[in-house]
This record gives C-alpha cells, sequence and structure tokens, in this order.
C-alpha cells in the first residue's frame, strides 16, 4: 500500500467530509471507493479490519473508521486531519442550519432540496451494500451471519451490542489454527497510558472549566453528551430514543417537533448522523442566551462527542494486527464483519422507508418498523428513480446526481 503525501491526505478526506451525505452505510461505501478502490492507501483486508474495529467502539463508526485510516497512513497527525475532515464540514452545515431554524424556524426550500439529495442517497447505499457484501462476505457462514444480523435487528429489533457480540463469539469459537505474520504496515507502537491520559485530559479540561467558571447549564450539556459518547454502541441510531427522551422530557431542551427537525437535516447533511447532537446543543443554548449561548454550547458538544472518537482510535488501532493475527480473534473479527453487513443491510432499508414514506410506525407484534402506505411520498420515489437512472444506467457520479436531484426537487416543490 502507497503512503500519502498531506496535500493529498487534505485533498481526499477533505472530499470525503464534503461529500459524505446518507449516514453511516453510504459513508461507508465512499470511503471504500475512494481510499481502496480508486488509491492502493488501504487494502481490502485491512479496510475490513478497520470497519470491524470501529463497529465495535462506542461512537460514530463511519469517522472512527476515517480516523484509523489516518492513523494508519500518517500516525497521530494522519488520524487527526482525517477525522477533523470528515466532521467539520457537516458540522459547519449544521450550524447554519441550526442557527437559521432557531430564527425563522423549518426552512422549506432547503428541506426541498434535502429530499432530492436523500433520495440520491437510497442509490448509493444500495451500491455501497452490494460492493460491500460482495467483498465480505465468504461462503455459506459469512451469508447466514449476515442474514441472521439484518432480521435479528430489523425483525426483532435485538440491541446492535448483543449481534455484534454474538456473532464474535461465533467466529472465535468456530475458527482454529496457527498464528500469522503481523502485517507490517501500520508500525506504530502502543503507548496505552500516554493516549489515555493526553486525550483523557483533553476530553475532561473544558467540563472542569465550567465546572469552575460555575456555567451549570453548558456543564450539564457537556456531562450529558459525554455519557452519551461512552455508550453510542451502533451509531446515532442506536440511541436515539434515550437522545430524544432525555433533552426532550427530561431537560426540556427542545421540544418533540425540533427533535423531529434535529434528526431530518442531520441525516441529510454530510458528516456523521451523531451531529444531531450539535443541532440540539445550538438550539438549546440559543433559548438560554442567544446567538454565543448557541455558540457556546455547539462547541461544547462537539468536543465531548468526538474528542472520545479519537482517544478510541488512538489506543485500539495499534493493536488490531495482533488480534488479526491470532487465528481465534481473527475468526472473531471476519464474523463480526459479516454480521456488519447485515447492519448496514438494516439501516439502508430503514433509510429508505423515511425517504419513500412520510409515516413509519413499528409492528404490532414484532420491532420490524412498517410504513404507512396511505403516506406514500410520491416526488421522493420520482426523485429516487431518477439518481436510480442516472447512477445506474448513466454511470453518473455522485455529485453530478445529488445535484440534478436537489434542483428537481426544489423544482417540484415550486410547482
Amino acid at each position: 500500500m502507497s503512503t500519502p503525501g498531506w496535500s493529498d491526505m487534505t485533498r481526499v478526506f477533505g472530499r470525503i467530509g464534503l461529500l459524505s451525505f446518507g449516514g453511516p452505510a453510504a459513508q461507508i461505501a465512499l470511503m471504500h471507493r475512494e481510499l481502496v478502490e480508486t488509491r492502493d492507501w488501504l487494502s481490502e483486508t485491512a479496510y475490513l479490519r478497520a470497519l470491524s474495529l470501529c463497529m465495535l467502539l462506542p461512537g460514530p463508526e463511519a469517522m472512527q473508521l476515517a480516523t484509523y485510516a489516518g492513523w494508519r497512513m500518517r500516525g497521530t497527525a494522519g488520524g487527526i486531519l482525517a477525522g477533523l475532515l470528515f466532521v467539520v464540514p457537516g458540522a459547519l452545515v449544521i450550524a447554519v442550519l441550526a442557527l437559521g431554524y432557531a430564527y425563522y424556524g423549518a426552512l422549506p426550500l432547503v428541506q426541498a432540496a434535502f429530499l432530492g439529495i436523500k433520495a440520491a442517497v437510497i442509490i448509493v447505499v444500495f451500491q455501497a451494500l452490494r460492493k460491500v457484501a460482495g467483498k465480505a462476505l465468504h461462503g455459506k457462514q459469512g451469508w447466514a451471519l449476515a442474514v441472521l444480523s439484518f432480521l435479528g435487528l430489523f425483525v426483532v429489533g435485538l440491541p446492535f451490542p448483543l449481534i455484534i457480540l454474538a456473532a464474535g463469539l461465533w467466529g472465535m469459537m468456530t475458527r482454529s489454527g496457527a498464528a500469522t505474520e503481523i502485517d507490517p504496515a501500520p508500525a506504530r507502537e502502543a503507548q496505552s497510558f500516554r493516549t489515555l491520559m493526553v486525550w483523557g485530559l483533553l476530553w475532561a479540561t473544558p467540563l472542569v472549566l465550567l465546572w469552575a467558571l460555575d456555567q451549570t447549564f453548558l456543564l450539564q450539556l457537556g456531562l450529558f453528551f459525554s455519557k452519551l459518547a461512552v455508550v453510542t454502541f451502533g451509531g446515532a441510531y442506536a440511541v436515539l430514543a434515550y437522545l430524544t427522551q432525555t433533552v426532550v422530557q427530561d431537560y426540556g431542551w427542545i421540544t418533540t417537533a425540533q427533535m423531529i427537525d434535529a434528526l431530518g437535516l442531520a441525516e441529510t447533511t454530510p458528516g456523521p448522523l451523531i451531529l444531531v447532537t450539535e443541532f440540539v446543543a445550538l438550539l438549546a443554548g440559543f433559548t438560554q442566551s442567544g446567538v454565543s449561548g448557541a455558540i457556546a454550547a455547539g462547541a461544547i458538544a462537539l468536543w465531548v462527542t468526538f474528542t472520545p472518537c479519537f482517544l478510541w482510535i488512538f489506543l485500539a488501532g495499534p493493536y488490531l494486527e495482533r488480534i488479526s493475527a491470532q487465528p481465534r480473534l481473527a475468526g472473531a473479527l471476519q464474523a463480526i464483519t459479516a454480521a456488519v453487513v447485515g447492519v448496514i443491510a438494516n439501516l439502508s432499508l430503514w433509510f429508505a422507508m423515511h425517504v419513500l414514506f412520510d409515516q413509519v410506525n413499528a409492528a404490532a407484534i414484532l420491532a420490524m418498523p412498517l410504513p404507512v402506505w396511505t403516506s406514500f411520498n410520491l416526488p421522493a420515489a420520482l426523485l429516487a428513480v431518477l439518481a436510480g437512472v442516472l447512477m445506474l444506467v448513466l454511470k453518473r457520479g455522485f455529485v453530478v446526481t445529488m445535484l440534478i436531484c436537489a434542483t428537481s426537487a426544489l423544482a417540484i416543490a415550486s410547482v
């Protein structure tokens, strides 16, 4: 694998950050295309191992995958660069939209344009699922784990960590053999204690300062989102219910309607879906003390949400190749990788249903989401067909397709 220069890394990871629409499934596919297919910066094996690791860690897996890729190529500085470029574009967009929302309420034209983007993302996600499944699933066991993972999440509603744990245990029990050589490419020494101290201190310092300055609201907000950063296994979808209950019912920072709008905007902007925490914090801070309060709250939410992500990757990254060299642990990672395909399929179908239908309810018996058929969104379906023709038939790129679909959505909304 080649080692890119800083300018190339900045350009490529900046592009990934700007185009990372559509949640983790689309983001994982985008990085696969940029880092594995288009450039030889990561091997297929290294990419899938890293994806499995990120699925095991709390926090947004796609952002952590970008951080790991940057760390593997250029050490800690490379990881920081890649992680920031993945988050910052979306964070800036969310900040602008949240402040506009605070002043003017819902933004119909923006939401209309985002409908076109979401329709294009459906096709991107489909392509992602097809490519990842083709390369990650080997043999009947791989396919069985992916299908069972999908059914467990989508139909039964099992907790995400339970799915991953079960797959890992199965892979560990069914794999045997001798240890293999460690890939020398990421020859970076583990400095666990130093990493823990440095990044733990960075994480805690703003909270200590807020406590010392007696900033009760900002401290409460920072502590809550710090807690969320620790329990967010399986990405933002896994904790949305807990997040909504806490910020709406327990703290009363925002209303239910505002939370729904926050989620809708976060889903359709670049960057990880967990940026919804920034939107919530900005609105809560604006209610407390206007624009200055919003900026302070948004900054605190971003800091305590993403600083832990760097901590997890820089702690765990150096051990990934050693884990992969042990047959039983490698079997666990391979099984988790297969289960992750089911996770991506679940996210893909969930996303498509929420784009194509205005209402999606839980089934009466199982946890499976079912669309309300009378809420079928015809414009969204037409835009998805348009995106499919552009990308699958005419082989147009995502950027061109996204712009055409967004413009078409605005034209439909203005009729």
